[in-house]
């Protein structure tokens, strides 16, 4: 039995790759997912390899929002007994310009400006410069090499920085020096002690200290600290690396499960079409396998040699789908690195994890693919054999259908009952009724794609005459056959018209936010890293045709010891964007907060109510309720006054969210931009915007994500049809005879290929409908859950839908070319008789 399933499997090359190949694209994906962020994961665990290097303690402050280590601990830290030497670090966000005056951009990859420590008081190595020397004095500066050769600048280049809440200053930059690994788009700059200093701390604090001790373990030299100064976090340097890798790891498991999710996706997809070429083959061996039970072969060696087939199958499968994994790593880093994402480069990881798992994944997949069949072919009893016809049309589609109906009863009351709530809890509500619609949706498939099929062919195959109707007739005859072709292009329609409807109403949203909030002439946005420096809207107060200027800070503080974030208004609210306060007033000053009614009546708070604003740093602000508003996305909770933000936010660490501007009566709008943008030249990275403007740069952020998203979910529409091909040429196979005995009575070779075609293109289109369907219904849950963070506008993107339908049905026909060839090649006598 085992020669017979080898010899069955190299007698039947085609089908093998074709089953092979659905293997491979599935396992590929789990396997290159893993090379990816195994790469990515060891190279920034070698970037942070170098923290606290020659240290053996480090002191920080327990919140990283807070204001940092205070200076005169340094003298405390200085007098314990076993310190040997205290080094300070302070650094900030900055942006670099080049030669141009353009901002050097640097992906997702920060701009860090930090203080040189000279050799003489570093703890660790000192730096390694590949070109010039250290800087020495205020306006001088060293830059990384990866820096360098993004900026184009070099030793003696003079250029500008801008420091968020300082300004633009003048630099020349006076060397480059060498970093260990390559950092990908991360730009560092150091600047001498004293200007770091003046730049990035507030002059009483420093971000952490690093502590060399005099010979004594970390342990103990910890200990000792950190006695001295129990309000802050002491670590040893170990665990400061350690901390720093587990940070690396959290930060790219999302990545990881992300890459996994979708690689998931092509497997179930992958899994489907190989359940479904594996059934064909078992019909289409009937006699084969039921003359082996009459020859003698038990029903456990007839399932074995199935089984053997997929063992085969898989094995070779895993085997393309790991090298193809390695391959798509370098392909996924090549895509991310054309959305310049400042990724770190490095050599590709290859883990034995990674190997066990591709092979793994793979073989057990198309084993329990195949067992199913197996088992049927097993049943196929021996006298089968001497009947000239044989039609396995499998068991009643009732009881399935039943169980389906049922489950996708139960799917929708838990896609209703989770709409109705937010949060992750109403989410994974909706992710389970999802779940449960989707296998109803599998087990009911057959009984749904009779008059769904039907009806379809009835309107397309009309203008066919016989050819249609033949085409029609052949898609409903077996049920079986034509759900679980069309399954797999319905799952990725499905996921398609998720993301599809979550990217437009999340731009829908952003449009109504804006049309409907805010009244502004002119927006100022800036890079999310930074948002817009602090000073920028503060120049445009003096520019000539301003009526009125608000500027929106972000504050993080603790309220009733919880963490909680809003927003603080410097200037007045009116007719820049809506306010509607339905208690007290909107002014603010002083102590003064405004809160959304629904926080008001979560926290049961009135006007006047008294409460306090608890910051990072330990101080406790005292304020009170003079307003209550609206709900509003731009503002969220609450609003405080710039006087409360001004006691609750160090000053290194203010910043802007946006800028709003607003025009005095009769002025030139045109005029005005061109004086807004002369205003906010300085701050380099400010954009001015009008609303449309604005919501269109909104727009391709949100754009640019579903891009990704899309070219990802493609592997599993490849899968697809692929799926629909093998399946079609299966379906040529299986009815040989049949098309064999059609040419012989006068069809013509280009009637044959417009059957398929037909055949075809309706299975496609069974498979979009109800995949977009139901993607829009799930789309439509998961919006509802997610109104509480901006997503309010339900937005259906019929048009690309519509697209999508019909790129289905023309998929269909493409899918159907090589079997149409084919099936057109049929010799009418050798099919009828069998040869």
């Amino acid at each position: 039995m085992r020669k017979v399933s080898l010899r069955n499997l190299a007698a039947h090359k085609v089908r093998l790759a074709l089953t092979v190949l659905s293997v491979v694209l599935g396992t590929a994906f789990v396997a290159g997912s893993f090379v990816f962020t195994d790469t990515l994961q060891r190279t920034f665990s070698s970037i942070f390899s170098d923290t606290a290097q020659g240290a053996d303690v480090r002191v920080s402050a327990e919140d990283a929002r807070s204001s940092g280590v205070p200076v005169d601990d340094a003298a405390v830290i200085s007098a314990l007994r076993d310190v040997r030497a205290v080094v300070p670090y302070v650094s900030g966000q900055i942006v670099l310009l080049d030669k141009s005056g353009s901002a050097v951009q640097s992906g997702g990859a920060p701009t860090i400006g930090e203080a040189y420590i000279p050799a003489d008081q570093r703890l660790g190595e000192d730096a390694v410069f590949a070109q010039g020397t250290a800087p020495i004095a205020p306006g001088e500066v060293a830059i990384n090499e990866g820096g360098a050769t993004r900026s184009g600048l070099g030793v003696g280049d003079r250029t500008q920085v801008l420091v968020p809440s300082k300004g633009t200053i003048d630099v020349v930059v006076t060397g480059v020096y060498d970093t260990a690994v390559e950092s990908g788009g991360y730009i560092g700059l150091q600047f001498t002690e004293s200007q770091a200093n003046e730049l990035f701390s507030d002059g009483t604090h420093v971000q952490y200290y690093d502590i060399a001790g005099t010979g004594v373990a970390q342990n103990e030299l910890r200990d000792e600290v950190a006695a001295a100064l129990p309000d802050l976090k002491v670590q040893t340097a170990d665990d400061v690396r350690a901390e720093a890798q587990a940070e690396i790891e959290q930060a790219l498991s999302f990545v990881n499960y992300f890459l996994l999710a979708f690689g998931g996706i092509a497997l179930l997809v992958g899994t489907f079409i190989i359940y479904n070429t594996f059934s064909m083959i078992v019909a289409q061996r009937v006699r084969e396998l039921a003359l082996l039970r009459a020859i003698g072969a038990s029903r456990s060696q007839v399932s074995r040699s199935v089984v053997l087939e997929a063992l085969v199958v898989g094995a070779i499968g895993s085997a393309l789908g790991f090298a193809g994994g390695i391959g798509l790593a370098y392909g996924l880093r090549a895509l991310l690195n054309a959305f310049d994402l400042g990724l770190p480069s490095g050599t590709l990881a290859l883990e034995p994890r990674t190997v066990i798992v591709a092979f793994a994944v793979g073989i057990i997949v198309t084993v329990l693919s195949a067992y199913a069949p197996a088992r049927r072919a097993a049943k196929i009893p021996p006298v089968a054999a001497m009947r000239e016809e044989f039609a396995s049309a499998g068991d009643s589609l009732r009881t399935r259908t039943i169980i389906g109906a049922v489950l996708a009863a139960i799917g929708a009351a838990g896609i209703v009952v989770g709409a109705q709530s937010t949060g992750g809890g109403a989410a994974a509500t909706v992710g389970a009724g999802a779940v449960a619609i989707i296998i109803a949706v599998s087990l009911a498939a057959p009984s749904l794609s009779r008059p769904i099929v039907g009806a379809l062919g009835s309107v397309l195959t009309k203008p066919f005459g016989p050819i249609g109707r033949l085409a029609r007739t052949n898609s409903v005859r077996n049920p079986r056959r034509t759900a679980a072709t069309a399954f797999a292009l319905m799952l990725g329609l499905m996921l398609v018209s998720v993301i599809g409807v979550l990217g437009s109403t999340a731009k829908a949203s952003v449009d109504a936010l804006v049309d409907n909030g805010i009244e502004a002439d002119y927006i100022f946005s800036g890079p999310q890293q930074i948002g817009v420096p602090t000073g920028a809207g503060i120049a445009a107060r003096s520019v000539p045709g301003v009526d009125h200027v608000a500027i929106l800070h972000p504050v993080s503080v603790d309220i009733d010891d919880e963490s909680t974030f809003g927003v603080a208004l410097d200037g007045s609210p009116a007719g820049l964007f809506d306010l509607t306060v339905t208690a007290g007033t909107g002014e603010l000053s002083g102590d003064s907060i405004a809160v959304s009614q629904t926080y008001a009546e979560e926290k049961g708070w009135q006007l006047g109510t008294n409460t306090r604003l608890d910051t990072v740093d330990g101080k406790q602000v005292p304020v009170t309720v003079t307003g209550v508003y609206q709900d509003s996305q731009l503002l969220g909770n609450w609003l405080v006054s710039e006087d409360v933000y001004e006691q609750v936010i160090p000053s290194i660490l203010r910043s802007d969210i946006v800028v709003l501007v607003g025009a005095a009566p009769g002025t030139d709008l045109e005029t005005l931009r061109t004086d807004l943008e002369a205003a906010t030249k300085p701050f380099i990275v400010v954009q001015v915007q009008d609303r449309e403007e604005f919501k269109g740069s909104q727009s391709q952020q949100i754009d640019t994500l579903l891009a990704v998203l899309y070219g990802l979910l493609a592997l599993a529409v490849v899968i697809a049809i692929l799926g629909i091909v093998n399946t079609l040429a299966l379906s040529v196979v299986e009815r040989r005879r049949e098309i064999g005995m059609l040419r012989a009575v006068g069809m013509q070779r280009p009637q044959v290929r417009r059957t398929i075609y037909l055949e075809s293109m309706l299975i496609a289109l069974f498979g979009a409908i109800v995949g977009l369907a139901l993607g829009v219904v799930f789309g439509w849950g998961f919006v509802r859950t997610l109104r509480d963070e901006g997503l309010s506008t339900l937005t259906v993107p019929w048009g690309q839908l519509l697209a999508m339908l019909v790129g289905s049905a023309v998929v269909g026909v493409l899918a159907a070319l090589w079997p149409a060839i084919q099936a057109a090649r049929t010799r009418p006598l050798e099919a009828i008789t069998g040869a």
